[in-house]
């Protein structure tokens, strides 16, 4: 199966670095976001990846026509102009990087891609945002199952501040960071039928919207729960917290 990442927006809520690079090429550990939602799909074996680009792609396009380079040992022959690699150590990953407009919603982009994509087979798709430990294989067969058009993943969000719980004015319990009100939305990690693309009318269509709601009104649309870890990386909050997981050296998504 082919995994379809949406790279091409904006990021304006994390400006502070979205200004100098597209918001999957922001780092955690080290590495840029879109690296760390590639090696979780790799390690169940989905390694064939369709990056739809936007804002600042070259900058993604640059990050991959070099990765080999930055990630091995090299001998470098000025006299003949040549390179030779020594102990490579890169992931066994095919990427199609596609220019899909700066402009164009997320319905849009996926649209443009769908000359890369199997028209016979099933395909998933994620933003190039959002970290979780979602078990793929299992969403995969989960879709495979109930013969749908589309699988999306549900998760209950984080809650953003922290909770008291009060009785006769004493604080019983304090929670740093509580749950939300169990409420489910959208974690994107969808597994979709190409026939999903005949509901994108262009550019313009934002895929949350009218493609994602007549889905749902044909009973065409699973949820997948997922009660594990689950985080998008919006604001520099976010980034930061994402960077002190990866740093503990217990990342959920490691």
């Amino acid at each position: 199966m082919k995994t379809v990442i949406l790279a091409g927006g904006l990021g304006t809520r994390i400006s502070e670095e979205s200004h100098l690079r597209p918001k999957p090429m922001i780092e955690v550990g080290g590495r840029p976001i879109l690296w760390h939602i590639m090696t979780h799909y790799s390690r169940h074996g989905f390694n064939d990846f369709i990056v739809c680009l936007g804002y600042k792609g070259y900058m993604v396009k640059e990050y991959f026509a070099n990765y080999v380079l930055h990630n091995a040992d090299v001998t470098v022959d000025l006299a003949r102009g040549a390179i030779e690699y020594h102990a490579t150590n890169h992931e066994p990953w095919r990427v199609t990087l596609v220019e899909t407009g700066e402009q164009t919603m997320t319905g849009g982009r996926l649209k443009r891609v769908a000359g890369y994509l199997d028209p016979a087979e099933p395909f998933f798709l994620t933003y190039g945002d959002g970290l979780s430990d979602v078990d793929l294989t299992a969403l995969a067969a989960f879709h495979r199952q109930h013969g749908r058009e589309a699988t999306v993943t549900a998760v209950a969000p984080p809650g953003r501040f922290g909770a008291l719980e009060i009785n006769g004015g004493q604080v019983q319990r304090f929670s740093e960071k509580p749950p939300g009100d169990n409420g489910l939305i959208n974690g994107g990690f969808f597994v979709l039928q190409p026939s999903v693309l005949g509901r994108i009318d262009g550019d313009a269509t934002v895929w949350e919207n009218a493609p994602l709601e007549g889905l749902a009104h044909d009973g065409q649309l699973m949820a997948y729960r997922h009660d594990g870890f689950w985080a998008a990386m919006d604001t520099l909050r976010d980034k930061n917290h994402l960077e002190s997981l990866w740093a503990s050296g217990a990342a959920p998504w490691r």
